[in-house]
């Protein structure tokens, strides 16, 4: 891991909008800041990332995992003066805001996870080593499932993040020692949480087993059925409407 100032990378952002509280939104596994193109927030602060690796940020040679990610993040909001904020996560980023407010719970007011990479049962869990093998021989293009469609402009963001990170946050997510992917370990990281969470599921199953996680109170899962991954993608509007409401009560 980089330990030293000058090796931390300084994360591509945007920060637009204003009003409180501020948002926080962090992109999915290969993606960058751009996938929020399409949700608005009317009447809030946003900050959109690219993590380490992505995007326009700089990609070091390690660092890959939720926690190391997370700390960028705790970096960034520290360098612009920001927080408490509302954290924002779709898959990947799901699990990196948790670990931001786990690791750095002053920084965060309150937690939403769309579609999380966390909580995978043990039958998905038999497939984490095969596919870490093949996104290592493979890179971008092993990573793309091509039975599963993905929004305009997902696949580019993936061809374009360099496959040795993708990788790396893969394994960062559910085989490094460390990694809360897999339910087991999901179960135990979630009970470390202090702040309310708003969890959209786009399947009932992991939806059902969501809700039956500690939270703290102000918390709800909501499951959208018909939807794919990218549920704030096929329905930016009604995202935007479903995170606003929340905050507001």
């Amino acid at each position: 891991m980089p330990d030293t100032e000058r090796d931390l990378p300084a994360l591509h952002h945007r920060d637009t909008g204003a009003g409180e509280p501020t948002l926080l939104l962090v992109h999915g596994w290969g993606g960058d800041l751009r996938v929020w193109d399409p949700i608005r927030f009317p009447g809030h602060r946003t900050v959109a990332v690219d993590l380490r690796g992505h995007g326009r940020s700089p990609a070091p040679p390690d660092g890959y995992r939720p926690p190391d990610l997370a700390g960028d993040l705790a970096r960034l909001l520290t360098r612009l003066g920001i927080g408490p904020v509302v954290a924002v996560g779709h898959s990947m980023g799901a699990q990196v805001v948790t670990a931001l407010a786990v690791e750095h719970p002053a920084l965060v007011s309150a937690l939403v996870v769309i579609d999380p990479a966390y909580g995978a049962d043990d039958e998905e869990a038999v497939s984490f080593h095969d596919r870490l093998a093949r996104i290592r021989a493979g890179g971008a293009r092993a990573a793309l499932d091509p039975a599963v469609p993905l929004p305009p402009g997902v696949p580019e963001q993936m061809l374009a993040t360099p496959g040795p990170v993708l990788a790396a946050c893969y394994a960062g997510l559910y085989t490094d020692p460390g990694a809360f992917g897999h339910r087991p370990a999901t179960e135990a990281y979630l009970r470390r949480r202090t702040q309310p969470v708003l969890c959209l599921r786009a399947l009932a199953e992991p939806a059902r087993w969501e809700a039956a996680q500690p939270a703290p109170p102000g918390s709800r899962v909501v499951v959208w059925p018909g939807t794919g991954h990218f549920l704030h993608l096929e329905h930016p509007d009604r995202t935007s409407r479903l995170i606003t409401d929340w905050l507001h009560r």
